[in-house]
């Protein structure tokens, strides 16, 4: 049975040796990396992920990292994000999803935590000139509240704003539980909109909106054919992805009761990291302070 997932990592997993997959990993203290990069349309048909560099960060869960270990793994995530950005021009980050749905808001979270300075460009201080990037922020939310494909909205402010790149945040979806909260994915493949919930809407991506997007998920939710499956694997069931398949009659979304918390921290550490990699010139005091006098 497959079990549907966004991450990379979960796909390859038994796919390692495949012809056109590269998989390299590493651990830094309580993190750890895996890169995972698809180089052939045979293996992307195969792992139904297009071909791209694909980067999972895992930690323990976030609530229980003191905040120096907090600083190190937004530290992790702009080591990893930044080269996957142009070197130059303005950057539009797009918070995905629906605010008013927890388990889906992280990308509106995230975006509210990045320091934006497109509009700051004339009004700097001497000491800040030259030594920030042009930053624009997004929150479209969802088709069905506002009757426009997400897609087309960030095509129109890439048309109007021209940045060099797009990096867009959305929650996810995984096949383990214990990745919920837990497993950060960057990739320079683009985004599906929605399909953390089985909800695909008009992809981001280059073709789409013209500059290269890099998208960062987080898994907020699993199937209940997953939960299941873990509780009878706990139990030492016989085969126990088929009486899962058996068992679970319709298609639900569960996400767990400490949500709110959960995308709060994540969406505080992830806006972290992506500042720093937006802006390498600075540093996290500085990115603090400029933020609160912004606000």
């Amino acid at each position: 049975m497959q079990y549907r997932t966004d991450l990379a990592m979960e796909r390859a997993q038994g796919n390692e040796r495949m012809n056109g997959v590269c998989v390299q990993s590493r651990q830094t203290g309580p993190f750890s990396l895996c890169e995972i990069e698809i180089q052939s349309p045979e293996a992307a048909e195969r792992l139904q992920k297009p071909v791209g560099r694909y980067i999972t960060l895992e930690t323990p869960p976030i609530h229980g990292l003191s905040a120096e270990e907090r600083q190190g793994l937004a530290r992790e995530i702009a080591d990893s994000l930044s080269p996957l950005l142009p070197p130059f021009g303005d950057v539009l980050t797009v918070g995905l999803g629906n605010r008013h749905i927890t388990s889906d808001a992280l990308g509106s979270h995230v975006a509210e935590g990045v320091l934006v300075t497109r509009h700051l460009k004339d009004t700097l201080p001497g000491s800040l000139r030259g030594r920030l990037r042009g930053v624009s922020a997004l929150c479209p939310g969802v088709l069905g509240i506002t009757g426009m494909e997400t897609a087309d909205m960030v095509r129109g402010a890439v048309e109007q704003t021209h940045p060099s790149a797009v990096i867009a945040i959305d929650a996810l979806s995984a096949r383990a539980c214990g990745r919920i909260g837990t497993a950060i994915q960057i990739t320079d493949t683009g985004i599906l909109p929605g399909s953390g919930v089985g909800n695909h809407r008009a992809g981001l991506t280059r073709d789409t909106v013209g500059v290269p997007v890099i998208a960062v998920g987080v898994p907020t939710v699993v199937y209940s054919a997953v939960i299941v499956r873990d509780a009878l694997a706990a139990l030492h069931a016989e085969n126990p992805d088929e009486m899962a398949l058996r068992l679970t009659e319709q298609d639900m979304v569960v996400t767990p009761r400490e949500i709110d918390q959960m995308v709060g921290e994540l969406g505080q550490v992830l806006s972290m990291g992506i500042n720093l990699a937006l802006q390498p010139r600075l540093g996290q005091q500085e990115i603090a302070t400029l933020m609160n006098e912004i606000l």
